[in-house]
């Protein structure tokens, strides 16, 4: 009995400590912003380590300004990811995907200059990501909902039925008698 009890005080206190850290990722999030305002207001920036220049923004506040712009968001995108526990959490995905083409556009074209217009183009260059996960979202649905409702999938898929497939008399007939039968939505859909 005090063995079990000991499990469940150690299960807890990992799952405090693990919500203590998610919510000081997203209540610093304001302060890690603003760490844009300690670095140069000029074009390069020269420490112990290394020497960045800023070639696109001219300056490096600016530069980490935008940066910070795409890392905050995507920061609390990933927290929501990571935390959520919905079953369509992966379309969360789409908008990380963005926020990360973005940051790497960006970074790219202050560090080499090549203002290229691939940030304006960027829904062609993320389409095939996006087709992908909202692909496995739906996937999700469908399995969620084959066990919510016991709709077995095996038997549609064996039947040769299209959405060209001709619809016979009497299939027609059942259903306007459906149509014309008073009873409720789900009754219609659930006789359909």
């Amino acid at each position: 009995m005090q063995l079990k009890n000991k499990q469940l005080t150690d299960q807890r206190s990992k799952f405090l400590l693990l919500g203590s850290i998610i919510a000081i990722l997203i209540a610093g999030t304001p302060f890690i912003f603003y760490l844009y305002e300690i670095f140069p207001d000029g074009p390069v920036w020269e420490n112990s380590l290394f020497t960045y220049k800023s070639n696109y923004y001219e300056n490096v506040m600016t530069a980490m300004w935008t940066y910070l712009g795409k890392i905050i968001p995507l920061h609390l995108l990933l927290v929501w990811f990571f935390t959520c526990k919905h079953w369509w959490y992966h379309v969360i995905l789409v908008p990380v995907c963005m926020y990360s083409f973005q940051l790497i556009i960006a970074f790219y074209q202050d560090v080499y200059l090549n203002v290229n217009p691939m940030d304006t183009n960027q829904l062609i260059y993320l389409a095939p990501f996006f087709i992908i996960i909202i692909s496995i979202v739906y996937l999700i649905r469908i399995k969620i909902f084959d066990k919510i409702y016991g709709i077995d999938l095996s038997e549609i898929e064996e039947t040769n039925i299209s959405v060209f497939s001709p619809v016979s008399n009497k299939d027609l007939e059942e259903m306007e008698e459906l149509k014309k039968s008073e009873s409720t939505e789900e009754d219609y859909y659930a006789k359909l």
